[in-house]
């Protein structure tokens, strides 16, 4: 393991320890030695959680890490890194609600672990913009929020045949979210099976990309079964506290999410960030990935 690497984990067990974190979450892609992270994993005394996105490593690691997480396979900042790891724990249950958690992150093509961040979910306001956190279990299929996360953070970076995508994903009440909404185009979804039309299937990947040019939101059963494209949100998001500079379509996901019980996800047109709505609130932002 390079040196850079070692100690970093060495200072990560060491705060953990003294501050009594839950566990240590690293972005393990960001490791060339992996087989002396796993040792060290092994022999920590405080809880490691494990983020990969390369498929090689994850199921090399499958066996040996109890707590492993798989991301997108996205190139992104090293805070970025630290927040979908985050999102994936939460989703999982993995991570909750009150964990104190040391973080580490770096860039992948470096090969060094040079970032270390100490927060508590729930408490940290930059890293996660809300303290009234959603539980993801409870809305919609942690798998089909997974997928769902990784086909949008593919269109914020790559966009539609090199332009950029602005669009909406709504997970979870669909009963709710249609009786607050209405079609603007003839809905591309309707009238085929449902096990063809599974988010979860990963034929359906480029066509999501491809109907996601069109206005209007994409709703998303719990189990993952797409049920309309072109979608108009109508509950008005303009009595919601938002920040500065969101458009019309995050106004729209925090109005869903506001009056139904689902996660939204937007994809900004403009910056290409990912921002998760939950409650009516901004629950998380993931800047552009490279």
């Amino acid at each position: 393991m390079r040196k850079e690497n070692k100690l970093m984990l060495e200072i990560a067990c060491t705060i953990a320890e003294r501050t009594k974190a839950k566990a240590i979450l690293v972005y393990a892609d960001v490791c060339e030695d992996y087989e002396a992270l796993i040792e060290m994993i092994q022999s920590a005394k405080t809880d490691i959680i494990a983020a990969a996105k390369d498929e090689s490593i994850y199921q090399e690691a499958l066996p040996i890490i109890k707590n492993l997480l798989k991301v997108p396979q996205i190139e992104l900042s090293r805070t970025s890194q630290i927040k979908v790891a985050l999102i994936e724990g939460l989703s999982s249950g993995i991570i909750q609600s009150g964990d104190k958690l040391v973080c580490l992150s770096g860039i992948s093509r470096f090969g060094i672990l040079d970032t270390l961040i100490i927060l508590e979910i729930g408490k940290e306001l930059e890293i996660l913009s809300t303290t009234d956190l959603p539980v993801v279990s409870e809305v919609v299929k942690p798998e089909v929020f997974d997928r769902t996360l990784g086909i949008a953070l593919e269109l914020s970076t790559e966009g539609r045949e090199g332009r950029p995508v602005g669009s909406i994903f709504v997970l979870g009440d669909h009963e709710e979210v249609f009786k607050f909404s209405h079609q603007m185009v003839i809905n591309p979804f309707k009238g085929y099976p449902e096990e063809e039309r599974n988010i979860l299937d990963p034929k359906l990947k480029d066509t999501l990309k491809e109907f996601s040019t069109i206005d209007g939101a994409f709703i998303i059963r719990e189990d993952g079964v797409i049920l309309a494209a072109g979608r108009h949100l109508d509950a008005s998001g303009k009595k919601i506290e938002m920040p500065m500079g969101l458009g019309s379509r995050h106004l729209a996901a925090a109005g869903i999410t506001n009056v139904a019980q689902a996660i939204a996800l937007v994809i900004s047109e403009s910056t290409g960030s990912v921002r998760i709505f939950s409650k009516g609130k901004l629950f998380m932002e993931i800047e552009r990935g490279e």
